[in-house]
């Protein structure tokens, strides 16, 4: 059974098959429901019937420990220093900022794969370009791009169940946003540590920038959502995806759908993975909200960084830049003024 009554660590598991088929008018319309639900609740949920295959997610999780395997000189050789304003690479442990505190995390950042040629890698946009491959793990390249398509059709098709249960057309965000959405996808390596005195979290509360994310995570589970009942955990399920709705989407509905803090700490005793993919708007899209009003005040008042999303104007790619830079710091300093490309 599928739906909000089947909901593991006080999170709804829903079954999102019919998405993929516009004329299942029912099945797409108590779906939505179950989406509504959900995020106006904890803004969280598994899915189930994504059509992400197991061999798949296999490969791309043998492909990774290969990677995170290797000496780190291996890794250097695709630091993300090396990826330009694109941003991609590998970063080490304690190489990424959650308000302000180093993560205990190692990670390697893609996202779409755009040649030189690309207008906008020609034009200098910050976050597009080509992403950095590791020689000695040949299999990671084709593991990750099978992966990233995938879980992008999958994200494609939960963006029509978001627009059907907010009373919006089905090609809302297709139409207005995501033609061509930013899309960007994180290998996450925690590796295993002895118990500390000092709580050290693997990335600390924080919530997402965009419309959605979706996240595999292996079987060690630590990922931590702060629902209306408190902090619960969001054990890995075999078959699931793990859902959450982004700041953009939060600001979007006037916080009728909120994005929600989350964090990780590894107490499993051995190493954690998890791949996240963002799907967020376009990079240059203006995020108009929906005619729903929202409390900025209020929204600042509860939210981890005291920043309210209803306060902000300009496009996706501003937004992001912003919340980026907070975690590496040095991305301010190469993409300098990233206005620049976004008005032209």
């Amino acid at each position: 059974m599928t739906g909000p009554d089947s909901a593991r660590g006080g999170l709804p598991v829903i079954d999102m098959a019919s998405l993929f088929d516009a004329s299942r008018v029912t099945e797409r319309a108590r779906v939505a429901r179950e989406i509504e639900q959900a995020c106006r609740d904890s803004g969280f949920f598994y899915v189930t019937g994504h059509g992400v295959s197991g061999e798949v997610l296999a490969r791309l999780e043998r492909e990774s420990h290969r990677f995170f395997a290797l000496p780190r000189a291996a890794k250097e050789a695709i630091a993300m220093a090396l990826g330009g304003v694109a941003w991609r690479g590998w970063f080490p442990l304690g190489g990424e900022l959650t308000s302000g505190r180093p993560d205990q995390k190692e990670g390697l950042y893609l996202g779409t794969e755009l040649g030189g040629e690309h207008p906008r890698v020609q034009a200098g946009w910050p976050l597009h370009g080509a992403n950095l491959w590791p020689t000695e793990v040949p299999g990671l390249r084709e593991a990750v791009l099978d992966y990233m398509d995938a879980c992008t059709r999958a994200a494609h098709a939960l963006m029509e169940g978001v627009a059907l249960s907010l009373g919006l057309d089905a090609g809302y965000f297709r139409q207005h946003y995501t033609a061509d959405p930013t899309v960007l996808f994180r290998i996450f390596h925690y590796p295993a540590e002895a118990p500390h005195q000092e709580e050290r979290w693997g990335v600390g509360e924080h919530t997402d920038y965009g419309l959605l994310t979706l996240l595999a995570q292996d079987d060690s589970g630590g990922l931590q959502v702060k629902t209306p009942r408190g902090w619960v955990e969001a054990p890995p399920l075999p078959g699931t995806l793990v859902c959450n709705i982004g700041d953009m989407l939060d600001r979007m509905t006037g916080g009728w759908y909120r994005s929600t803090p989350h964090r990780v700490k590894n107490v499993s005793g051995k190493d954690r993975l998890s791949f996240p993919l963002f799907f967020d708007p376009d990079f240059a899209a203006e995020v108009h909200p929906l005619p729903r009003g929202a409390d900025v005040d209020e929204d600042r008042a509860r939210r981890w960084d005291g920043a309210s999303v209803h306060a902000f104007q300009g496009t996706y790619g501003d937004y992001l830049l912003g919340k980026v830079s907070k975690v590496f710091p040095e991305l301010v300093r190469r993409v300098g003024d990233a206005r620049g490309p976004l008005s032209r």
